[in-house]
C-alpha cells in the first residue's frame, strides 16, 4: 500500500483566491512560557487543498455538516478532458483549463466528485453546475504526477465538520496498490 499526500501546506502569507482573507498563523502560547503550544488560525474555508460544499454555491444546497462522509472518498481516476471518462469514479485532472463544455461528458460518466490540482481550474460556471447537481469539487491538489495512469485508486478528502460549512480545507490523500 502506497499514500500519496495531495494537500498543500497552509502558512502565513500563501496564496489565495482574490478577495479571499489573508491567511494569518500565529503563535499564541508558548511551550517555555505556559508549557504547551497553541496557534491562532486565520484564513478562509476555501484555502489551500479544499472542498466545496453543495451550499458554496446554491441557496438550498447541503452545508459540510449535512453531507454524508462516505461522499469525501471513493474511487477515483487521473483523467484528461479529451479521453473518456471511466464510469462511477471520481475524476482527477491535473493541468487544464475546465469549462462548462465538460459538464455533460461528466455527468454521463456519473463522477461522484472532481479534483483538480493548483495547475489546473474550473470555469465558475462548471464548477456552480457541477455542485447543483451533486458532484462534489476539490480545489487546489497538490502532486497529482506521482498518482498511477490508467489505473484506480482510493481518494480521501475529508474536510473539517464546519457548521453550514461552505467549504473546508482538507488533507487530501490517495492510496494507491491498496490491496
Amino acid at each position: 500500500m502506497k499514500i500519496i499526500d495531495l494537500s498543500q501546506e497552509i502558512f502565513s502569507g500563501m496564496k489565495t483566491y482574490p478577495g479571499d482573507p489573508a491567511v494569518k498563523i500565529n503563535q499564541v502560547h508558548h511551550l517555555k512560557k505556559v508549557g504547551w503550544r497553541l496557534r491562532k488560525l486565520h484564513f478562509g474555508s476555501h484555502t489551500g487543498t479544499h472542498v466545496d460544499a453543495f451550499s458554496h454555491i446554491k441557496e438550498s444546497g447541503e452545508t459540510l455538516d449535512q453531507i454524508s462522509l462516505k461522499m469525501f472518498i471513493g474511487e477515483a481516476r487521473v483523467v484528461k478532458k479529451e479521453e473518456g471518462f471511466p464510469s462511477g469514479v471520481g475524476l482527477v485532472f491535473s493541468s487544464e483549463k475546465l469549462d462548462l463544455s465538460l459538464f455533460k461528458k461528466i455527468i454521463k460518466a456519473e463522477a461522484p466528485f472532481v479534483a483538480v490540482s493548483t495547475d489546473c481550474q474550473f470555469s465558475m460556471e462548471l464548477e456552480k453546475k457541477l455542485l447543483q447537481n451533486g458532484v462534489l469539487t476539490f480545489t487546489d491538489l497538490v502532486n497529482i504526477d506521482k498518482l498511477p495512469v490508467n489505473k484506480k485508486f482510493m481518494f480521501f478528502g475529508f474536510p473539517l465538520k464546519i457548521k453550514d460549512g461552505d467549504g473546508s480545507p482538507i488533507i487530501a490523500v490517495a492510496i494507491v496498490d491498496l490491496f
